[in-house]
């Protein structure tokens, strides 16, 4: 049975999400699943595992800075392990920038970090204006304006394909 760890780091929850929707598929495939955020996940867990999957959101443009500093300080055994990554941003609901190659966010992470990912993802997030603060509410609603994506900021908006979640999930089961 293969051991599994699965890494998020989340704003806003999407990202975990999805990552539970991947652990769901994992061990239905037959995979010991772990689910750890990714500032909490200990030494030891990852050299346990046969596989690690990272997911990581955007947030004004940028994933958070706990991803490079993980990449960065365990590539070498993230190296010896069967391993993907994948981003969620709002961005990637446009169809031009939903794939590893055309994302923005994606190509930024493979230019900035050490690692490089062997399976890649990239998954359309969730705008959910009524839990943002105002500051939030306020930027985020002001860049969906110039990208054409929603305002009302009294609706929720799910952009994430869970077909293709499914279907990310069943290319990381096939790493044997």
């Amino acid at each position: 049975m293969l051991n599994t760890l699965i890494l998020y780091s989340t704003v806003d929850g999407q990202t975990l999400a999805i990552c539970q929707k991947i652990q769901q598929r994992l061990t239905e495939q037959g995979e010991q699943v772990n689910l750890v955020n990714l500032a909490q996940v200990s030494a030891d867990a990852l050299a346990c595992a046969d596989k690690v999957v990272i997911g990581a959101s955007i947030r004004y443009g940028k994933h958070r800075p706990e991803l490079f500093k993980f990449a960065s300080q365990n590539k070498a055994i993230l190296d010896t392990k069967r391993n993907s990554f994948f981003t969620v941003n709002v961005v990637a609901r446009k169809p031009e920038k939903n794939t590893p190659e055309t994302n923005p966010y994606m190509v930024k992470f493979l230019d900035l970090s050490a690692w490089q990912p062997q399976l890649l993802g990239v998954f359309a997030g969730k705008i959910d204006y009524p839990r943002y603060r105002f500051f939030d509410k306020f930027m985020i609603r002001f860049i969906m304006w110039m990208t054409k994506g929603p305002t009302d900021t009294k609706g929720t908006f799910e952009f994430t394909d869970w077909d293709k979640v499914d279907d990310y999930a069943k290319k990381i089961a096939a790493q044997k």
